[in-house]
């Protein structure tokens, strides 16, 4: 469990590759807390070798030095992170922001292979869309393009 005011510290921390995001929203955050007199943070990549994991230990620890408090930020690999640990108020956030939230897993799978329509553009909310291709801005999305409103944009893959 998360002390109140480290959530409230936390939250204010964006995602380094999706600013509209809280890390506490992409749920890369498993534990904060004291130990001693310094807090310790313990975030989990979005995937292994993922290039953000370095930029985010530096914006957690100087989120915490600007309430004047010491922390550490450790690595933690597993369980590894899931698409599951995306709030809602985050997923909500990625559509608004332009990026089709992630499906589940039998539904990606289907959507990434071509064999149904179901990625929702978010711009429009049809679901007549085509993935251009397998990687879009970063190794954890999928390019798409809307065939209503012809606007191409990134899915997020569902990662489990």
């Amino acid at each position: 469990m998360i002390d109140h005011t480290l959530i409230t510290i936390l939250e204010k921390v964006s995602d380094p590759e999706i600013p509209v995001l809280s890390i506490m929203d992409m749920g890369v955050v498993r534990s904060a807390q004291w130990k001693e007199n310094k807090v310790e943070v313990s975030i989990t990549p979005t995937y292994s070798g993922c290039p953000a994991m370095d930029v985010l230990a530096e914006d957690i620890k100087a989120a915490f030095n600007e309430k004047g408090i010491i922390s550490e930020v450790k690595l933690v690999l597993a369980p590894a992170w899931t698409t599951d640990w995306i709030t809602a108020r985050g997923r909500k956030a990625l559509e608004d922001y332009g990026i089709a939230a992630p499906l589940d897993a039998e539904a990606d799978k289907e959507a990434l292979l071509g064999n149904k329509k179901i990625i929702k553009c978010p711009q429009c909310g049809s679901t007549e869309t085509k993935m251009i291709s397998q990687f879009g801005s970063t190794a954890c999305k999928a390019l798409f393009q809307c065939e209503t409103c012809q606007e191409p944009f990134d899915y997020f893959k569902c990662l489990k």
